[in-house]
């Protein structure tokens, strides 16, 4: 059990966050903050690369939903080889499709990572991390 302040009221059971777990960033006014890692989100640096990543939500929904669009192309293809009776041709390119659907799986999940870290830090009146 935590030990508690006997003038701040707290819920029964209140267990304050471990200070190890908290990522400490820049805010756009330059303030030092503490996130907790679901108040973060993904990575917001630029991982010293020459273009930098997309890590906004709206950003990523666009790239998920492109993504699902190629995807669902792909799928079309296999309903035309089934159609056309040419499953030769899916011998030969199955493995594209697990390329795909990586990205896929990892776009989506950084959008709904994104979202549920800008809705957290929304409730908790945290500024979005610039770095």
């Amino acid at each position: 059990m935590a030990r508690r302040s006997n003038d701040v009221p707290q819920d029964p059971g209140y267990i304050p966050p471990d200070r190890r777990d908290l990522v400490y960033r820049r805010a756009e006014n330059g303030e030092l903050i503490a996130y907790t890692p679901e108040e973060y989100g993904v990575r917001k640096d630029d991982g010293l690369g020459l273009i930098k990543p997309v890590n906004s939500s709206a950003g990523l929904l666009v790239l998920a939903v492109l993504i699902t669009i190629g995807f669902g192309g792909m799928l079309y293809g296999i309903v035309q080889m089934a159609i056309t009776d040419q499953w030769e041709i899916l011998g030969e390119i199955w493995w594209m499709y697990l390329l795909v659907l990586i990205p896929l799986l990892a776009g989506w999940s950084g959008y709904f990572k994104e979202r549920k870290a800008e809705k957290l830090r929304k409730a908790h009146n945290l500024p979005r991390p610039a770095e």
